[in-house]
């Protein structure tokens, strides 16, 4: 018989994320596959019960006795091993997207391993896959004696080896389950391939076991790669395998996260759909490649950017799809969320808004990738120019600002992310790699800095506010000090508003104000404050922080969007994008302007 689902809803801290550069699952600490897109990332999830308890599907593996369970990523791979101790025994479990020789397999596969270490462990598991959000029903066909599951265009095989499967399920059953007995030595192999619209491969589970080792060992290839000495290099390094999993190796975009859905607040209303390529994210991570000397990954995202720029321009979008298309829409589905929390859609409605920061992220992109050593194409060089202009024209316009907000204003952050979209412009044009029309660009950029000095500085507050006139503060102006706007005595001034007003005792920061009776914090922003204290030279303020901020990510390293201030638990979607790269550019730039006698043993 099927397991009996667990308590609906668990923590979001709950869960690790295993992924092949096409698609993630996120795994519960109880062995749970809750969370699985078919086959690709922004594919409807064929297991959804993290926001479907009853109908959206898992993959459940467990032992039948009560167990404590410990769990870790693979060194230096994303790759996850759990090990359950039951009264009886202790048995492991390694949990892969496998990968192929070449790269990601042309199927999807996910391999489950347990392997005995002490005395017997008896599992049991069940492979159910969900309606993927009420939108198809799963059944089962039995083709030369073989099961095929099928869910919309979605085809599943489950095999293995030594799993126990319970029978031969019947055409038409919505799940297939079994189990066994691991005991010293044994090795079981349970096994979900899929594929959509195509035929579909039944994997050998011989060659699937050899799989997770040549995926360990891909991974590990890859971190061989990965270049970084310095500060907290640990908890950089699982960031920046975090961000991989990210990455849609089909084209070379970044999502912004691995879910749909999850709440940002116990209320509801703001659970949006972040499987989505937003400029602004996919700027962060060239600088963190760059940074780190990944050359093929910092190259695909651009590249795919700056084609998908062109093919749906003239207009740089706020996001686009992982496919490089700027229709994306908004679906609601009838299920009923993590925790009942609703609503749960597929689609994100900020996409069509004027956000003027994102010419900033995108001519700061191709700055980052020049400043390595490359060039830009006729093509793209021409294009940035008419951004540059476009921005001279546009900035001062009212926006939605960065945090995609409905009331239209004259938001601070987007008056300084035109400036750096113009600064970086006329360095560009400088070097030559840019059309030179740098004189009308150096004038509106001063003409910009002048305009924020006058009217986003508040004396009252010592600090520059929201938006001109406003008495609110808001974190992402933090991002301008390592963009260079300001380093001085008016931001770090700032900072001490910012400290005082939304930040909390354990380092963590509100978004802007009021947001303390709305939300969580959001796990970016405190990672802002930390790079802006280090940019105006308060470096033991940055590193108390940084130190703080480092260990509040759940037990493997994932960090969500936000992060509940009074019991630390975690809210919005993830592995979230945007917080993981505030901890890598942070710690880059802490070890660019803090000595290393500063820095310690860190």
């Amino acid at each position: 018989m099927p397991l009996t689902p667990p308590a609906p809803s668990r923590p979001l801290r709950d869960y690790a994320a295993i992924g092949d550069g096409r698609t993630v699952a996120l795994i519960g600490l109880d062995g749970g596959v809750d969370w699985l897109p078919l086959p690709n990332i922004h594919s409807r999830p064929v297991f959804a019960r993290l926001v479907d308890e009853s109908a959206g599907g898992c993959i459940q593996l467990a032992p039948v006795e009560e167990y404590e369970v410990t769990r870790r990523y693979i060194p230096r791979t994303n790759v996850l091993e759990t090990t359950f101790t039951t009264p009886s025994g202790v048995a492991t479990l390694t949990d892969a997207m496998v990968t192929g020789i070449a790269g990601r397999l042309p199927w999807a596969e996910l391999a489950r391993r347990v392997d005995g270490v002490k005395g017997e462990v008896e599992f049991a598991w069940c492979v159910q896959p969900g309606t993927m959000l009420r939108s198809a029903a799963p059944w089962t066909e039995r083709i030369d004696g073989f099961s095929i599951m099928r869910i919309g265009h979605v085809s599943l095989a489950v095999t293995g080896h030594e799993h126990g499967v319970h029978g031969e399920p019947d055409a038409g059953n919505e799940s297939i389950d079994g189990g066994f007995t691991a005991t010293k030595g044994s090795r079981h192999l349970l096994v979900i391939a899929a594929t959509e619209g195509e035929p579909l491969r039944i994997p050998d589970a011989k060659n699937v076991d050899r799989g997770i080792d040549r995926t360990i060992g891909g991974w590990e290839m890859w971190s061989d790669e990965f270049s970084y000495e310095g500060p907290w290099a640990d908890d950089v390094q699982r960031s920046a395998l975090d961000l991989k999993l990210l990455l849609f190796s089909p084209t070379g975009a970044i999502a912004a996260a691995a879910t749909t859905s999850l709440p940002e607040n116990p209320r509801g209303g703001k659970n949006w759909d972040y499987r989505y390529a937003w400029v602004r994210d996919l700027a962060y991570t060239a600088h963190a490649w760059v940074g780190f000397g990944l050359r093929e990954e910092t190259h695909a995202a651009i590249s795919w950017l700056l084609r998908t720029i062109r093919k749906n321009g003239p207009e740089v979008q706020v996001m686009y799809t992982l496919d490089g298309d700027a229709e994306i829409g908004l679906e609601k589905h009838q299920v009923p969320g993590w925790n009942g929390n609703q609503p749960v859609v597929t689609g994100n409605p900020a996409q069509g808004q004027l956000q003027l920061g994102v010419y900033g992220d995108l001519i700061a992109l191709c700055r980052t990738y020049v400043e390595a050593g490359n060039r830009l194409d006729i093509q793209t060089g021409r294009l940035l120019a008419d951004v540059a202009d476009r921005t001279c024209d546009l900035w001062r316009r009212e926006d939605s600002g960065m945090w995609e907000l409905p009331e239209l204003r004259h938001y601070t952050s987007s008056k300084m992310g035109c400036w750096k979209a113009l600064d970086d412009a006329q360095w560009l044009a400088a070097g030559g790699h840019i059309p030179d029309n740098g004189d009308r660009w150096r004038a509106e950029r001063d003409r910009i800095h002048r305009w924020v000095d006058e009217r986003c500085w508040s004396e009252d507050l010592q600090a520059y506010t929201l938006a001109p006139g406003s008495e609110d503060l808001d974190a992402s102006v933090l991002l301008h000090a390592p963009t260079g706007f300001d380093r001085g005595e008016r931001m770090s001034r700032t900072v001490d508003a910012i400290t005082e007003r939304l930040t909390t005792e354990n380092h963590l920061v509100y978004r802007y104000t009021g947001m303390d009776q709305e939300e969580h914090t959001f796990v970016a922003c405190a990672f802002w404050r930390a790079t802006a204290l280090a940019c105006v030279g308060r470096h033991a303020e940055a590193i108390e922080a940084m130190d703080a901020l480092v260990a509040q990510g759940n037990d493997v390293g994932i960090y969500s969007e936000m992060i509940a201030e009074d019991d630390g638990a975690f809210w919005g979607n993830l592995p979230q994008a945007l917080s993981h790269l505030a901890l890598i550019n942070a710690a880059l730039v802490i070890r660019e302007v803090v000595d290393d006698a500063e820095l310690g043993d860190r």
